[in-house]
């Protein structure tokens, strides 16, 4: 045992030993320090990550929502376009019968002023063929003294009337 006293071998050993016991109580709080430093930075990360996460779902359910409420929003559009639609077809049907109605009166008043005006060309005809034949009969009848005489009557019965 002697020889182990001695030997270089053994007291290398036992100060590396030493060395280890010394240094495993400071080695061990600056281990257990990084290490808890080390996991408080993990443990940051993944709460850092975690908000991240209920930010970017929170932003997906928003533009989910919004794009819901895009596509609503269309759909009354075209729903407000069709109505539209249909109130101004429903119009033009509305002013075409109008048009329709009032060129029907417009050709019925044409009929009718063209049926008094052929009325009144015959009645104008009728009377010029009246006063025609009845000056014949006149000028037959009235001839001579006779037709002297009733026509200066009529002309002083005319002078009267029309005083």
């Amino acid at each position: 045992m002697e020889d182990l006293w001695h030997s270089t071998t053994f007291w290398a050993g036992v100060a590396f030993v030493i060395f280890v016991v010394l240094a495993y109580g400071p080695g061990k709080r600056i281990l257990i320090g990084a290490l808890d430093g080390r996991i408080a930075k993990i443990r940051e990360e993944i709460e850092e990550a975690q908000r991240l996460r209920e930010e970017a779902q929170s932003a997906l359910a928003s533009y989910q929502r919004r794009q819901r409420e895009a596509l609503q929003e269309a759909e009354k559009i075209i729903e407000h376009a069709r109505e539209e639609t249909e109130r101004t077809r429903a119009r033009a049907e509305a002013e075409l019968e109008e048009s329709i109605k009032r060129r029907e009166q417009q050709a019925t008043d044409k009929i009718a002023q063209a049926e008094a005006a052929a009325l009144d060309d015959i009645r104008n005809r009728a009377v010029e063929l009246a006063i025609g034949a009845t000056a014949r009969l006149l000028e037959e009848k009235l001839a001579g003294k006779a037709g002297e005489k009733s026509v200066s009557e009529a002309i002083k019965d005319l002078s009267d009337k029309l005083h």
